[in-house]
């Protein structure tokens, strides 16, 4: 089977009524994705103000992971830089602790399609629970335990807490986090945005 285009594909994907009954409000996929990316960011499902305003990460969780990434608001909007690609594409709705899962409708369908699409990437960032269990092989291991082992699959695929500001008190008890990962994860993305633009071509003379 040959592969759709790119542009066909998403038009597809932004179409996507798959888990409706499931769904609080009506379908709404959010997500950031160009093939020229070299960075993704693998999350989870985007929250309430997220689906209201149709742009991921437009929360408290996105002010804390931009500030993580050591990254502009301009460039983490860039799709031609930055792809995220949440493990489930729609709002799930709100449980008694936060918000629910991300609908497991959402990968099968459509994860392996749209990053056949994604050829320029350098790292894939892993956020939270739901996505390193479909990232990583390690059922049994919590979040903590594989960010702490976060050297092993480095540089292509790091995993890291989500950044909600639910687990303010995981940080508090895990300054090793902010302390070894960050720095080493913010010289790692600041050499890849700089040698994507080494390899931007100039622009044309008229």
């Amino acid at each position: 089977m040959s592969r759709m285009p790119f542009s066909s594909l998403l038009v597809e994907v932004l179409a996507c009524t798959a888990c409706k009954a499931h769904l609080p409000l009506d379908p709404r996929p959010i997500l950031q994705l160009d093939p020229e990316a070299s960075i993704l960011i693998a999350g989870q499902a985007p929250g309430r103000r997220a689906h209201n305003s149709r742009i991921p990460f437009n929360d408290a969780s996105g002010n804390r992971l931009r500030e993580w990434l050591g990254i502009t608001y301009e460039t983490f909007y860039d799709p031609k830089q930055i792809a995220i690609l949440p493990m489930g594409f729609c709002f799930p709705g709100s449980g008694q602790s936060g918000d629910l899962p991300p609908r497991p409708e959402c990968a099968p369908i459509w994860r392996t399609a749209l990053l056949r699409h994604l050829r320029h990437l350098k790292v894939t960032l892993v956020l939270g629970q739901y996505a390193q269990t479909y990232y990583f092989n390690e059922a049994n291991l919590s979040v903590t335990n594989r960010v702490k082992a976060w050297r092993t699959h480095w540089p292509h695929i790091i995993p890291l807490p989500h950044p909600s500001p639910r687990n303010n008190l995981w940080l508090r008890r895990n300054p090793w986090f902010e302390a070894d990962v960050l720095p080493a994860l913010q010289v790692h993305l600041s050499n890849i945005l700089a040698q994507r633009l080494l390899q931007k071509p100039p622009p044309k003379v008229i």
